[in-house]
Order: C-alpha cells, then structure tokens, then sequence
C-alpha cells in the first residue's frame, strides 16, 4: 500500500441492462426455432428440481447452507436457490460486488429473502467504499455484507477506511483458507497463516466470522468416493485453521475471543452434492466450530459436472441453441462429416474438461470439437446411423458445454423453457436478465 488506494463505485445504473418486460412481450410463447441463434436456453423446471436436491443434501451436512449466485446472476434463479418447497436459506455468496448491488435492486434483501451477503473474493482495497455504501443499504432490512481476507494489509485497509468515517464499523469477515487448490487463501499452521491471526484478532475493524475454502479439486472427481475425499479435504483444512485460531486465543488471552462458535464453510457442487448426514456424524465431535455448505453451479450443471458421475445429462438445466450455417462431408477424422455453427468461442467458452471438444450436441452424435472467437466446428462421435443423425444447412442443434458459469457470462438474456409445463419445455416461458459487470 505504498500509493493511495482510489475508491470506486458500481456503476449499476449504467448497466441497466436489457428490459425485461419487453423481452417477455416479445418472446413468450415463441418456439425456440423462431430465436436467434446463439441463444442460451434454460429448463426452469430442471432447475428448480436442481435446487431441491441441493438444499436436502446440504442440509444433511451442514447448519448452514449459502449459495453462490454467480452462475446465472438473475434474481429470478437467485430465489429458487434459497426458497424450495421444503427447504429456505438466507445466505449468499456473489462474486462481483455488481451481483451484490443487483439482489439489493431486485428486492431481495427487502422482502427477506437475503440476509447475508458474502462478497467472495478478498477483500479489493478500492471497492471498501462501494461494499460500505451496500451495507448502509441493506442495515436498515436487518441484512449483513461479509467479507474475506486473506492478507494483514486488507485489514489494516479497513482499520484506515474505518478511521475516515464518523462512525466506524466492524466488518465480519471470513478467513480464506488454501485448501490446496493455490487459488486464494493461506495454508493453516504456516507463519503468514499465524501473521494474519495477530492482526485480525487485534483488530477492531474486523470480527473474525470463521474460516472459508473452496474445493476447486473436486472438479476432478470422478466417483462419489472421489468427491467425498475432496470434501474432506476441504472440510478438514477449515476446520484446522479454525483450531489453530483457538490455539492462537488460548495462548493470547488479551485478545478478545468471538462471542460465537467459528462458522467453519466448505463445499463445491461436486462436494455438496456427496454431503450425507452419515459422513457428518463421523466428524461432528471433532469439529471446530458450526458447520457451513456452499455451491453454486449445481442448478445449472454442465459437462464437467456430468463427467464427476454424481449427475447425468438429464440433470443439466442450460444449453445453447445453435444454426448450423455450412456442411463439410468427408472433412473430418476418418472421413467423417464436419458442419459449421453460429455458436463459437465468446457462445460457448474456451474451458475444457475431461471429456473431449467444447459442448457435446443434445440427441445427436456430434460434438463442438473446435471453436473461433463467433463460429464453431462441430464433429462426428463414431458413425452417422439414422438419417436424423445427419446434420443438414438450416439445422438447429442443442450444445452442452463444458463450464455453465462462462458460458452464461456471454449472454445479455436467457430464454427460460420448462419441462413441466403444458409447451413440455418446447416454447419459451419466461426470460432472464443477468447482472452484467463488475
């Protein structure tokens, strides 16, 4: 912090972003061979059926469930992730401060539907303001912002920030812990893990919430049992720091201890989605503080959610609708056929996965093998055996990618579908609106 750290602010309302009314006067009850391609598609129903089954099994592991909304970045799908039939939570994790702004707008934090908001990136020195200002917004409904840290000069930031108002505040933070994964946090039981102790719990900027990780190995899952290692892992790296953080009191009783238990948060989708009452039993006596479940990709799911074996394809709630726009026989490996679609790089992301290409197609043997920045090449899976198999100019064809959260960041609305309804998910229902920015 050698220079002054400049403070910014959201630009929410320059983002206004498209108007939702006329695009459901325009678009509803339209079949989806009347949208313009790329067009990114979303079952409501399975959706809501994704939701469900989270919230049963992340109930069964954990005292607290907080959902990640930055998959879809909708208020819409936002409420069906806290409210199930059966089931509500009031805990969210956004991770651009525009996604925090846009629940505040969407009235979500006015109806109580939100409570705690979790900005889950460490904290960004000149976005304290911002995040101050969305606190003075929210206060007045009873709801909290959250922050992590995971480096001494985010909190001694927030000890000046606090300095420069007329009435300072506390900030109730999360300690980001490494779980190996190298992305954000710091290792339990290392010298810059116990450095940042020191500082935290002699600050009175911050209140010390608990202890955050996210498990991004679990991604490479491939069974149950692998996943349930992952969480293990995950479970068992937050629940050491927060060990060592009693530790660290005990042996430095002028500091003042929390007046409530650490809230220790783990999870992934493919973490969450292995969590059982079984498994909790077994660690409940060594645990270390309240236990805490976080996802937020599982009411989308996609390729590298399917290949962890905890889901199948009939559980992915997006796709992308495409044209194929040129044809190429023989072109391909072995003599296979290749055809060109509208939907490319910026439609469909760059990510990959264990499995191979860039999107397999719905009901066809075909896959997104290789993809330019607007157009996409799509490739023969063995060989062609009906006529319908074959892909014709003018075809539309139904991609599942590899990765929800980036597909969906490209685009400006989501053309809602649901399977459940009269139209069997061939018309649209309703259409999204995503918060856009940072």
């Amino acid at each position: 912090m050698s220079t002054p750290i400049m403070q910014t602010a959201t630009p929410f309302d320059f983002i206004a972003g498209p108007d939702k009314e006329k695009l459901v006067a325009a678009f509803k009850g339209k079949s989806l061979n009347a949208l313009r391609t790329p067009a990114l598609i979303v079952d409501r129903a399975v959706f809501r059926k994704n939701c469900e089954l989270m919230h049963e099994n992340a109930l069964q592991w954990g005292d607290i469930f907080r959902a990640h909304v930055k998959s879809h970045k909708t208020a819409e799908g936002t409420r069906m992730q806290l409210v199930t039939g059966k089931h509500k939570t009031d805990a969210i994790v956004v991770s651009t401060v525009m996604e925090a702004y846009g629940i505040v707008r969407s009235g979500l934090v006015a109806d109580g539907t939100v409570k705690d908001i979790l900005y889950g990136l460490p904290v960004a020195l000149n976005k304290v303001q911002d995040l101050s200002s969305l606190w003075d917004e929210i206060e007045p409904h009873g709801a909290v912002v959250r922050l992590l840290v995971d480096h001494p000069d985010q909190v001694k930031f927030l000890e000046a920030f606090g300095k420069s108002r007329v009435q300072p505040r506390q900030w109730s933070v999360f300690i980001k812990v490494d779980c190996g994964s190298k992305r954000a946090g710091l290792v339990a039981n290392t010298p810059a893990f116990q450095e940042l102790l020191q500082v935290a719990f002699s600050s009175l900027a911050i209140s010390v919430h608990g202890f955050y990780t996210h498990g991004s190995k679990s991604y490479a899952s491939t069974s149950a049992s692998e996943a349930s290692y992952h969480l293990t892992a995950e479970l068992d790296a937050v629940n050491t720091a927060a060990g060592v953080a009693l530790e660290f009191l005990k042996n430095n009783p002028n500091l003042a201890a929390p007046s409530k238990p650490f809230v220790i948060a783990a999870g992934s989708t493919p973490s969450a989605h292995v969590a059982t009452a079984e498994a909790r039993a077994q660690i409940k006596a060594h645990l270390n503080g309240i236990l805490e479940i976080h996802a937020g990709n599982y009411p989308l799911l996609d390729l590298q959610q399917v290949n962890t074996s905890l889901v199948d394809q009939r559980r992915v709630a997006q796709r992308v609708l495409a044209t194929v726009v040129s044809c190429y026989p023989g072109r391909g490996k072995d003599g296979t056929d290749e055809a060109l679609c509208d939907a490319g790089a910026i439609a469909m992301s760059k990510d990959t996965g264990p499995r191979p290409g860039f999107g397999e197609v719905l009901g066809k043997p075909w896959s997104l093998g290789r993809v330019s920045q607007e157009h996409g090449v799509l490739t023969q899976i063995g060989t062609v055996e009906k006529a319908g198999d074959k892909l014709q100019v003018g075809d539309m064809v139904e991609i599942v990618g590899q990765h929800a959260c980036l597909i969906l960041a490209a685009y400006p609305w989501y053309y809602v579908v649901d399977s459940d309804a009269d139209s069997k998910g061939a018309a649209v229902e309703d259409v999204w609106v995503p918060w856009r920015g940072w």
